[in-house]
């Protein structure tokens, strides 16, 4: 298998464009009847801002995020959170049939249950911890398996109604995530307030090259400082500046995982114009240095016992 070795690194930003732009979502299967499978050579990382459901229902897929590689079989379901680089491929001969669900989950809180978007969070709890809970408990992933499935069936059938049963479908299945995962969620249910903030976010994330000043912030929400560092901490559940690193850090992966940029390049781009910080931060959210990082990424050698199976 020469791709096993493929070094391609181009990552794709991929709009997601939703099929009812009222749900904000996108649902469809995917087949592969071709008895082909293993590595394409390019294999391109891609992400999108949208949460990613995965199913499958015949054959075997494999999957790589930037922290695992994992070969899914039928019945299984992954999560994969907002912006999370990842790629896929058909690793057995039988054909291969799955089903892609991708949403936008912060447009499914409402007022009523607003208090419980913090737990699907991607800055605290990140959402791929979830897979541990499918993979741990066989009648919470069958029951999300069924969820999935009666919102692909509904968006294809497309009967009256079909709006409420998708809306409930994607209500259930987070109830079901909620309550079945053993991490103490519970003290997180609580108003988060992200609707006053949001005008923050979007700065940060349209700035994250630049120079941030909590004080250009502050004015842009007309709220003091020692308020807004207070609120946003509450909200948030992390300091403004622990975010805005965080957020430098996500889009550095990005730009690391291209292999275009230097590293230095890729410091900069980001805002950290202090190499040695920049090393530091990435090296608390990776547990790797950027060099290291970035030359796991190029190599798929460590995926080989498992990719071999696909032979």
């Amino acid at each position: 298998m020469d791709a096993l070795h493929s070094s391609s690194t181009e990552i794709v930003n991929e709009e997601v464009i939703y099929q009812n732009p009222l749900l904000f979502l996108k649902i469809w299967e995917i087949s592969i009847d071709a008895p082909t499978c293993g590595i394409h050579d390019p294999w391109y990382w891609h992400y999108h801002k949208q949460v990613e459901f995965l199913v499958v229902i015949e054959g075997r897929l494999g999957i790589q995020t930037k922290d695992n590689y994992t070969v899914m079989e039928p019945g299984d379901v992954m999560v994969l959170g907002s912006s999370q680089p990842h790629r896929t491929h058909k690793h057995s001969i039988e054909p291969l049939r799955q089903i892609v669900f991708q949403i936008d989950l912060t447009q499914h809180f409402d007022l009523g249950t607003m208090p419980y978007l913090h737990c699907f969070s991607e800055l605290t709890h990140p959402l791929e911890q979830f897979n541990e809970l499918f993979r741990g408990n066989e009648p919470v992933k069958h029951a999300a398996y069924g969820l999935i499935m009666d919102i692909y069936e509904e968006s294809q059938s497309r009967k009256l109604g079909y709006e409420l049963a998708i809306s409930a479908a994607i209500k259930n299945l987070l109830l079901l995530m909620l309550r079945n995962d053993n991490r103490d969620l519970s003290a997180l249910a609580e108003e988060t307030g992200l609707s006053r903030l949001r005008p923050a976010l979007d700065y940060v994330d349209l700035h994250l090259s630049d120079k941030i000043a909590v004080e250009d912030v502050c004015s842009l929400l007309n709220l003091s400082y020692h308020y807004f560092i207070k609120y946003f901490k509450k909200v948030m559940g992390m300091s403004f500046v622990d975010y805005v690193n965080y957020k430098r850090i996500k889009k550095a992966e990005r730009l690391l995982l291209t292999g275009d940029l230097s590293i230095m390049e890729v410091s900069f781009e980001v805002g950290i114009l202090n190499m040695a910080q920049f090393y530091k931060l990435f090296k608390r959210h990776n547990q790797c240095s950027p060099k290291e990082f970035k030359q796991r990424m190029r190599s798929q050698t460590s995926l080989a016992p498992v990719l071999a199976q696909a032979d």
